[in-house]
């Protein structure tokens, strides 16, 4: 679920890791969306572009860089683009591009924030582990 690079401010091409319609539950008493759903959706967007990589566990430990830019309303139809930025060791490093369609106009897509994720590969007693990379064989498979 790679994007490339935006420098026309206009919403990746890719497929987004996230697309979710906004609903009444999700607002704030400003009557937008709470900014921490969108974090939490930021977080499961990075999530699922880390497990790409490697059938291992992912946790979060830290998330950097979140400027909300535009509101996001009910109904809004809010996308989550993922990029690899770097794997370490035992970290990952995804960008999430958040960019919403809004439901009063359909025709305008505004970008919401970009995130930078850091995740660590976890053993089952959370300890952090080597990011193991398939080879080219067994991906294929």
């Amino acid at each position: 679920m790679n994007s490339s690079s935006n420098p026309e401010n206009t919403p990746p091409s890719s497929i987004p890791a996230i697309r979710r319609s906004m609903m009444p539950r999700d607002t704030n008493a400003l009557g937008t969306i709470f900014g921490g759903v969108i974090l939490a959706e930021i977080d499961l967007a990075a999530g699922i572009e880390a497990r790409s990589h490697g059938n291992m566990s992912f946790v979060t430990v830290a998330l950097d860089n979140v400027e909300f830019k535009e509101p996001v309303c009910v109904g809004d139809l809010v996308s989550f683009h993922t990029e690899t930025e770097r794997i370490g060791r035992t970290s990952i490093r995804v960008k999430v591009d958040v960019w919403a369609r809004k439901h009063a106009d359909v025709a305008r897509v505004v970008q919401v924030t970009t995130a930078h994720v850091t995740m660590v590969s976890v053993d089952s007693e959370f300890n952090p582990m080597k990011i193991s990379r398939p080879t080219l064989r067994e991906s294929q498979a």
